[in-house]
């Protein structure tokens, strides 16, 4: 079984489509809520379904939906009483995928594996990207955004890093997942210090100069802070290379 949660939900089983059996955007909520979870109570979940204004009978108004979700994804898909788990062993669910991919990228990176680590950073790329319920929010949801957004900067950092090891024609790419990463976290100064890198291997060392300028005034600005060591060594480094 392949399950997609991040961007349009997908969940296709030997090659049929199982999403549009769900019941309404009560069933993709509960789904969805399952796959992140894996086990809830009901009580749980019946706060993702009715946040605002419960029941009475909790039990009368999940156990029709229960039933329906059983029915959709097979009788085992879903065990418990009390205590309900998400029964899909052998499923492929994309946001564990991106979370293993960013991981393998990572331990690539630190072995200066480059050509190793770029394939897993595309794939956690691939997933981070897209959105979750699109049009729905709440706590558990803006969670699993978070998520997302953390194995994205994880993964354009891996990205960043391995086309500066690989050099050459790649530097582009790493001068693009730089200036992403500044924008998408302006205070993380990781995404600064492989842009300056990057533009410096281009031969723009005027440019990196300015991105280290842009770095020192916004964390003044909002931190009132200097630089980390490692981004002022990286800004000596440039400074050297010019004399």
């Amino acid at each position: 079984m392949r399950i997609q949660i991040c961007g349009p939900l997908v969940i296709e089983s030997d090659g049929v489509r199982l999403e549009y059996r769900l019941p309404g955007r009560q069933g993709r909520l509960a789904f969805t809520f399952l796959v992140t979870r894996r086990q809830v109570s009901r009580d749980e979940l019946a706060e993702v379904l009715w946040p605002d204004d419960q029941p009475s009978a909790i039990d009368g108004a999940l156990n029709p939906l229960l039933s329906k979700l059983r029915k959709a994804l097979g009788a085992d898909a879903i065990e418990g009483r009390t205590a309900l788990r998400l029964n899909l062993p052998r499923a492929w669910v994309d946001l564990d995928a991106a979370a293993e991919a960013v991981h393998r990228a990572e331990s690539s990176v630190a072995r200066g594996d480059w050509k190793r680590a770029w394939g897993p950073a595309q794939v956690a790329l691939f997933v981070a990207e897209r959105e979750v319920l699109l049009g729905e929010d709440a706590p558990w949801i803006d969670e699993v955004r978070r998520q997302l957004a953390d194995i994205r900067i994880r993964a354009l950092e891996c990205y960043a890093t391995a086309e500066l090891g690989v050099g050459g024609a790649e530097l582009a790419g790493a001068v693009r997942a730089g200036r992403h990463l500044v924008r998408l976290a302006p205070l993380r100064e990781t995404g600064y210090c492989l842009l300056m890198e990057a533009l410096t291997y281009q031969g723009n060392l005027a440019e990196a100069l300015h991105v280290y300028g842009v770095l020192c005034g916004t964390l003044r600005d909002q931190l009132g802070v200097s630089p980390s060591p490692t981004s002022c060594a990286v800004y000596e480094r440039l400074l050297q290379s010019t004399t």
